[in-house]
């Protein structure tokens, strides 16, 4: 029996409809993960709390039936993607998706998170943390979504408050005076620094160790444990426990990049995050102490000193932002009133 020309034409044209349906299905099995450029300044290590924070977030979207292998994440560490006052505006733009930092940088966008890097706002990490989980949180992740374009995943620590290392011991406040000491390029940062008396150099985290190699900079402040990663020990010898800042770990996605997650994947995405959050912190103080301890086998002295007086030299750092940005100061009422009676993070 013939076949007609108007079957055999139909039948091969339903083979290539079929084939082209079976290669469609290929193409979109394969587009199927959410590729995410995750940028930060930090080595990609146990010293990190980025890269602590990072690695549960993965481990947790791993092990959810939900998410796993639909979303993958690309981890570039020290600062591969440029630095981080640039990746800012990258993250903004959805050039990179997300970044973890510091919250302090991003006052470079959206000036009232600076109010986390007032001198001696925070006593110890407890304050912080129940600070970003309520009103303050919610109020600087509503500012960061209306003005940088961003959606804030969670607020971690950094390991430790920042204190001071420097070549020469500081033996009372006054030695300070006049030091040139590395500050990230914020301001509160820099004005913080400047009233305990030291002059402060905005800095990169690339060009620190070969500043205080060549005494281009006399120290700098941070935590324990970048400081440690960054082998400044091999130069700074005297740690001074000022505790001047206790500022939190951002985790910032381009609010465009997380509408791109698939709406049913959300609630688990963010749920991945929040107990990456609460992991994180849990670490930061144990992580921290030894830190410490690592430094000390180093040759890093460690001295106690008179926080009362820088706190009352960084004072009208806080008159200066609160008048310049006034809407900040219900927060810092709420801050400064809340329960700071908690073992203070060491």
């Amino acid at each position: 029996m013939k076949t007609s020309p108007t079957l055999r034409k139909l039948f091969t044209v339903s083979l290539m409809s079929a084939s082209l349906l079976a290669a469609s299905a290929v193409v979109n099995l394969t587009q199927a993960a959410l590729n995410l450029r995750v940028y930060s300044s930090l080595p990609a290590d146990q010293t990190s709390a980025h890269y602590v924070w990072f690695k549960r977030f993965q481990e947790n979207l791993e092990k959810n039936e939900k998410t796993k292998g639909q979303i993958k994440l690309n981890y570039f560490a020290n600062g591969m993607l440029g630095k981080e006052a640039d990746a800012t505006q990258q993250v903004r733009i959805g050039a990179i998706n997300m970044m973890i930092s510091g919250t302090s940088i991003w006052a470079t966008l959206v000036p009232q998170i600076g109010v986390l890097d007032l001198g001696y706002l925070f006593d110890n990490y407890q304050q912080v943390g129940k600070a970003l989980d309520g009103k303050t949180g919610e109020t600087l992740s509503g500012l960061m979504e209306s003005k940088a374009n961003i959606r804030v995943l969670g607020y971690g620590y950094s390991l430790g408050s920042r204190n001071i290392y420097t070549k020469k011991p500081i033996e009372k406040p006054e030695d300070l005076k006049n030091l040139k000491i590395r500050v990230l390029p914020v301001p509160n940062f820099i004005a913080t620094i400047n009233h305990m008396g030291a002059v402060a150099i905005p800095m990169p985290g690339g060009e620190v160790y070969s500043a205080l190699q060549m005494g281009v900079i006399d120290g700098v402040e941070h935590d324990a444990a970048t400081v440690y990663s960054s082998k400044y020990y091999e130069i700074v010898k005297n740690a001074t426990l000022t505790r001047h800042i206790y500022n939190p770990i951002m985790i910032a996605m381009n609010k465009s990049s997380f509408e791109r997650i698939p709406e049913a994947l959300r609630p688990d995405v963010l749920a991945a995050a929040k107990e990456a959050t609460d992991y994180e912190r849990q670490q930061a103080h144990a992580m921290e102490e030894q830190a410490i301890k690592d430094l000390q086998a180093h040759g890093v002295t460690f001295r106690e000193t008179d926080r009362d007086y820088f706190r009352q030299q960084t004072h009208p750092v806080w008159d200066a932002f609160l008048k310049q940005y006034p809407d900040m100061k219900p927060l810092v009422e709420e801050i400064t009133a809340s329960d700071s009676t908690a073992e203070k993070a060491q």
